[in-house]
């Protein structure tokens, strides 16, 4: 099993979605975004699953020091942002096959891990 960590390293959550796969020696690939932001077609796959609001870290400082906390774009500016912008992504962001998550998810990675095969 090999799961896809895209997320910052200055992140708490996703030091801890990397220590939580390191412990069971799970194999990680993990994407800095601060160093090599997620294409909007990578973005795409999330919002297709969970919808552009869920990737989005509106309590963040980030979105403060923009001023876009009360900002209605379309998805598809949303995600322009996003790709310029990693900072405004509510993070972490995981993958293992055709299952995604966003954020602190410990229940579905743990259940992944009981069903490798299963989406």
């Amino acid at each position: 099993m090999e799961v896809q960590v895209f997320g910052r390293k200055k992140c708490a959550d996703t030091r801890k979605a990397l220590r939580f796969f390191a412990e069971r020696r799970v194999r990680a690939h993990f994407v800095d975004l601060d160093v090599r932001a997620a294409s909007p077609g990578e973005l795409r796959r999330f919002v297709q699953k969970f919808g552009v609001e869920a990737l989005l870290d509106r309590d963040g400082k980030r979105f403060a020091e923009r001023g876009l906390r009360a900002a209605r774009y379309g998805d598809d500016a949303w995600l322009e942002r996003l790709a310029d912008d990693p900072a405004l992504l509510r993070t972490p962001l995981v993958r293992c096959q055709q299952r995604l998550t966003i954020g602190p998810a410990e229940a579905d990675w743990r259940g992944w891990l009981d069903r490798p095969g299963t989406p």
